[in-house]
């Protein structure tokens, strides 16, 4: 009884799922392929189970890969154990969550589609949730990946994955001098108010040398601050080109800039946080970015 024991503890899944893929496809080369590791590596696995149990499951002797009677007999009992596995698994997907933290404006349709294909791919559940600072909620670990845009200050331990740019515009008042001038250039922001969001914008003083950065700063804290100062004629704002298609308010006005730098976009998670979960969100993430 003992013996049996250690050899059923010496076989993992891995081992009946090597096994059932040659079976199936009565292929050490196909195996490989579906199982996207190499052939020798494959027939390693599959001779390691063979060992464990003392049994040969497959003939190898013909140019075709051949279950032998007992492998025969005991892929019946493996396809069972492992579609009662991926069943149980399929449960546990449903119910776990990714907790994807944002400020302000998801980048669209890169987030829509990311989560769709991340969902899709994974059976797992994206909660968006907004809040004034990101990096911050990653650091308490309320989240489990940020979307920051702008140059990104990292918490310590932290990776960040750059995903794409998206280009700046200005925006102002309707009873601001800028409405009526139609553009404005990069160097000449120095000349104006400038309105920053100092916990979560993509432009600031910082954003300058510091020669020819604004005279004058108005600072809030957050997005909605942030618009309604701007609406105010306080000062005029700079942002990413997405909040001309996604924020509409009668006060205020988008006005063309040139020769201004694009705004990264960036992903940042702790590298020790449902590794196996982040990682096909980070896959999907990059894919929808390079379409």
């Amino acid at each position: 009884m003992l013996q049996r024991d250690a050899m059923t503890m010496d076989v993992e899944f891995r081992h009946l799922r090597a096994f059932a893929s040659v079976a199936r496809h009565r292929s050490f080369s196909r195996a490989a392929e579906e199982l996207l590791i190499t052939q020798p590596a494959l027939s390693r696995t599959v001779a390691q189970l063979e060992g464990n149990l003392s049994v040969r499951l497959l003939d190898r002797s013909s140019r075709h890969v051949e279950l032998t009677d007992t492998g025969a007999e005991f892929l019946v009992h493996v396809e069972r154990v492992l579609a009662t596995l991926d069943q149980a698994l399929a449960v546990a997907h449903h119910r776990v969550t990714l907790r994807l933290g944002f400020s302000w404006l998801l980048p669209d349709p890169w987030t829509q589609q990311t989560v769709s294909r991340f969902e899709e791919s994974t059976g797992a559940t994206v909660a968006l949730t907004r809040t004034d600072d990101p990096l911050q909620a990653l650091r308490q670990r309320a989240l489990d990946i940020a979307v920051v845009r702008g140059d990104v200050d990292a918490p310590k331990g932290a990776r960040t994955l750059h995903l794409f740019d998206e280009p700046r515009i200005a925006v102002c008042s309707e009873h601001c001098d800028l409405a009526r001038l139609g553009h404005l250039d990069w160097t000449d922001v120095r000349h104006w108010p400038l309105v920053v969001n100092t916990v979560s914008g993509t432009t600031g003083p910082w954003s300058w040398p510091a020669d020819q950065r604004p005279e004058r700063i108005i600072e809030t804290s957050n997005y909605d601050e942030w618009l309604e100062t701007v609406a105010a004629n306080r000062g005029i704002g700079i942002v990413p080109e997405v909040a001309q298609r996604r924020t509409r308010h009668p006060a205020l006005r988008y006005i063309p800039l040139t020769d201004a730098p694009a705004s990264p976009v960036s992903l940042v998670h702790f590298p020790d946080a449902q590794r196996a979960l982040i990682r096909r969100f980070l896959e999907a993430a990059v894919q929808t970015a390079a379409q």
